[in-house]
């Protein structure tokens, strides 16, 4: 187990000039996974919009190209620079915040997107990642094994700002992404059991808040259909029901590519989006999504033993913050197009089409690489 509590050194060794020499001893499994996840999502978008006005795999392959670019970028950059321009990141994620609500474009309900001609930006895909750097260079400056209560209320603030904007849009989903972001960070720094309990009556007192002042009527709605869809088929309950029927479609191999009655017919809503898993099923079946699901535990086990063997106290802290809100990404998602989970805008990283979240699945893969390029430096 690696010394979490280890101070950084500041002193540029040779090794620490050509981090690039150690480029074949990183974790090839996080590349690997993340590559063929995003193959297979150019393919099945494209088979999801097929029958759309649009075909949008040109774009999302260029969201890729571009989203490679970023990864090599933060691949070469010392994640500990990026941890000194935290806070003006962290800053300048919530301008952008504050100016969506205003000047923003409303999509689903939600003034959560700057638009500028063709091309769409998404101020809450900046701010999860700021707002990760930031917490993890908090939490590295803490020379203790467990936090004071002060300390944690301080994390929760730093948290809590950003998540409060994005209510307002109102954009529950992306709201959610700060969660598990703020329990995997503090859970690793270090937290008494009293505290857990006392988060436990907090967070439940502010989801019956939220539930009664902070979200609106279709918000409320969705919970309602999760618990209850047979009372709207045709209506409110209309994307679950139609999600079930093509996950159960596809049976054990599916029914071929762009075979899909579900997606090629128009039956299933939001599938090149938020419900592009139950195309895949349709498609590829129970192996297919099996196969995927295996991507992606592939791409958290490596993500996992990259965190384990990091050599300071912010490198792993980053790590953990950066997959705990990939693995809620990936558990909520799976769990929703099956009807386990209230239906959100929450998207699949790596297959679902969406550019900002494309370049921050990239972006958040190459600074998790990083930290394990660099590990033979940070000594």
């Amino acid at each position: 187990m690696p010394n979490i509590s280890r101070p950084l050194s500041n002193a540029a060794s040779p090794e620490e000039r050509q981090p690039l020499a150690h480029l074949a001893a990183i974790d090839g499994g996080l590349a690997f996974a993340a590559l063929l996840l995003a193959a297979v999502g150019l393919a099945t978008v494209h088979s999801a919009s097929s029958e759309l006005a649009v075909d949008y795999l040109p774009r999302q392959a260029i969201w890729v190209g571009i989203g490679l670019v970023l990864l090599l970028a933060a691949m070469s950059i010392d994640y500990r620079v990026l941890l000194d321009l935290s806070l003006t990141l962290y800053i300048f994620s919530l301008i952008l915040l504050g100016l969506v609500l205003v000047l923003g474009d409303v999509r689903g309900g939600a003034r959560s997107w700057f638009v500028v001609g063709p091309w769409q930006f998404q101020p809450s895909e900046l701010a999860k990642l700021a707002t990760t750097l930031f917490v993890a260079r908090f939490l590295s400056e803490i020379d203790q094994p467990v936090l004071t209560l002060r300390q944690i209320a301080t994390v929760v603030g730093i948290v809590a700002a950003p998540m409060l904007l994005i209510v307002v849009e109102p954009d529950m989903g992306g709201a959610a992404m700060f969660v598990p972001l703020l329990a995997g960070m503090l859970l690793i720094a270090g937290v008494k059991l009293r505290y857990l309990l006392i988060a436990a009556v907090v967070a439940t007192s502010v989801g019956f808040g939220l539930w009664t002042f902070g979200m609106q009527e279709y918000q409320r709605e969705r919970v309602i259909t999760f618990l209850q869809p047979e009372r709207d088929p045709l209506g409110s309950g209309y994307h679950i029901h139609q999600s079930k029927i093509a996950v159960g479609s596809g049976q054990l191999v599916g029914k071929g590519y762009m075979q899909g009655t579900q997606s090629q017919l128009r039956f299933l809503p939001a599938r090149h989006t938020d419900f592009i898993l139950a195309v895949l099923a349709e498609e590829w079946g129970f192996l297919g999504v099996a196969t995927v699901l295996g991507l992606f535990a592939l791409y958290i086990r490596s993500g996992a033993r990259i965190a384990m063997r990091a050599r300071d106290r912010s490198g792993i802290l980053v790590v953990v913050g950066l997959l705990s809100v990939f693995c809620f990404h990936v558990l909520y998602n799976s769990a929703m197009v099956i009807g386990f989970l209230p239906i959100t805008g929450i998207p699949l990283p790596f297959l679902s089409y969406g550019g900002t979240f494309m370049l921050y699945n990239f972006t958040a893969t190459g600074i998790i690489l990083g930290v394990d390029l660099r590990r033979y430096v940070n000594r």
